[in-house]
């Protein structure tokens, strides 16, 4: 399985940045922040597809979360012409555990690209 780079700086025209949001799409810190800054995430949008980013809320709970990875995955389907670089979401400010987060991500597609810790958490099951 390929990874995600644990830092990332710059995309490809055909890649999108994949991070942790709230519900009301306020950027103001984490990959959110850097989502907005450099790849397109729009202030107020906490969900989907901006520019070259996708939101998913990771703030109103784990059922919550849980039906935006399935939206995203689906998502990432339709979109074989996309790579998705997905950051630790739901890790951070929400406070996740890969070990709770990764599982939401199985049957990804190779467009999407895990983080290690979410990969190692996948590969050992």
């Amino acid at each position: 399985m390929h990874t995600s780079p644990a830092r990332i700086e710059a995309l490809e025209p055909h890649q999108v940045f994949v991070f942790g949001s709230n519900a009301s799409g306020m950027h103001g810190g984490g990959a959110a922040r850097i989502a907005q800054e450099r790849f397109g995430a729009v202030w107020g949008e906490g969900h989907g597809l901006h520019g070259q980013s996708y939101a998913i809320d990771t703030m109103s709970g784990m059922s919550v979360m849980a039906e935006e990875a399935a939206t995203f995955l689906a998502f990432a389907a339709a979109h074989p012409e996309l790579e998705f670089l997905v950051t630790e979401i739901g890790c951070g400010i929400a406070g996740f555990t890969p070990e709770q987060v990764a599982p939401l991500l199985r049957g990804a597609g190779d467009n999407v690209l895990l983080p290690a810790r979410f990969a190692a958490v996948l590969d050992a099951d």
